[in-house]
């Protein structure tokens, strides 16, 4: 007991004296060994830990903290600079990849909105100008400009990509706010496990600065609208079988449809009224960075690129999908909101 007492006495010493090297280390690990439920041990051992750049070990020390006392709020408050600092500190294996893994989610969850777009802005920038190098991007943008509604050569500009609270990037191409998109999204906590979407989405939210925002809406719900007609029509069984074959997801609003089978989710989407007061609906793949399979293609551009190039919802589907992109109306379709905006 008298032991305990002199090695927690010396690790006081040091930690007012702003020591945290090997013996700190030594004395704190000593101090958990013999008292495992010393809370201000382990956040000490997490403190030292952090600062010799061990951040797996870091992390370990400061959520056993945490499980001792949930309030330890300086043990919290490391854990998440720990988590940063660790972000921001690529191991060679990781500066080795070209996609996401777990030091980009980490970013994406640690920073703010707008800082994550900036560390992240370059990973998301090469995997859209691989996107751009496609041959479904080509049609998309030529058909486009057929229709008088695209300027450039690219799907997707420069700054396609925007942020959002709480872990989540989301990328569409150049001018498609009231369209359609072809709609990529990155997330993690605390909005939901580390996953990116691929995809079409309908935004029918009237929020943003736009200033056609009334008629704007009314546009991207005929679309929708249309969507669903198309897909009632034609493509009922083939979207539910892509949606098993391929990870493929509904989104509505905020919420993940997961529980859903693929055909409950397809009739789900066909039943769907009064888009607009959903605000957002997205069909499309989901990578989960949890899954060894998922993760692989996530943290290779390239692997990533091959995923999102393909058709989205299969080849006969993306024709569906192009067309409502160049703003050209499904066939049949008589709907006066979407012949103004022609």
């Amino acid at each position: 007991m008298e032991n305990l007492a002199a090695l927690e006495k010396h690790a006081l010493d040091l930690m007012k004296n702003a020591d945290f090297g090997d013996d700190a280390i030594r004395v704190n690990e000593a101090i958990v060994a013999a008292s495992p439920r010393s809370e201000r041990a382990w956040t000490r051992l997490g403190r030292c830990r952090m600062e010799q750049r061990q951040f797996d070990g870091a992390i370990e020390a400061l959520r056993t903290a945490l499980s001792l006392n949930s309030a330890n709020t300086i043990a919290a408050n490391l854990l998440n600079e720990v988590r940063k600092r660790r972000a921001m500190t690529p191991t060679a294996a990781e500066r080795a990849t070209t996609g996401f893994t777990l030091r980009e989610f980490a970013l994406l969850e640690t920073l703010a909105p707008a800082g994550a777009c900036d560390a992240l802005r370059t990973r998301i920038e090469l995997l859209l100008d691989a996107v751009n190098a496609s041959a479904v991007a080509t049609r998309a943008v030529e058909a486009r400009q057929r229709a008088g509604a695209a300027s450039g050569s690219k799907l997707f500009h420069a700054n396609s990509f925007y942020p959002a609270p709480g872990g989540h990037i989301f990328a569409f191409h150049h001018g498609g706010r009231w369209e359609p998109q072809f709609n990529l999204g990155w997330y993690t906590l605390p909005s939901r496990p580390s996953c990116m979407r691929i995809g079409i989405g309908f935004n029918t939210s009237p929020n943003g600065r736009d200033a056609d925002r009334a008629a704007g809406q009314e546009r991207v719900v005929a679309y929708f609208e249309q969507f669903q007609r198309a897909i009632a029509r034609a493509w009922r069984t083939e979207l539910a079988r892509w949606m098993e074959t391929s990870g493929g997801m509904l989104e509505l609003g905020s919420s993940l449809e997961e529980s859903l089978q693929p055909t409950q989710a397809v009739e789900r989407l066909l039943a769907l009224r009064h888009a607009a007061s959903v605000e957002w609906i997205f069909v499309g793949r989901w990578l989960f960075l949890d899954r060894p399979a998922d993760a692989a293609v996530l943290r290779d551009r390239a692997a990533l690129a091959r995923a999102v190039r393909p058709a989205p919802l299969g080849q006969q589907l993306q024709s569906r999908i192009t067309a409502a992109l160049v703003l050209r109306r499904w066939p049949g379709c008589s709907d006066p909101r979407l012949a103004r905006c022609r």
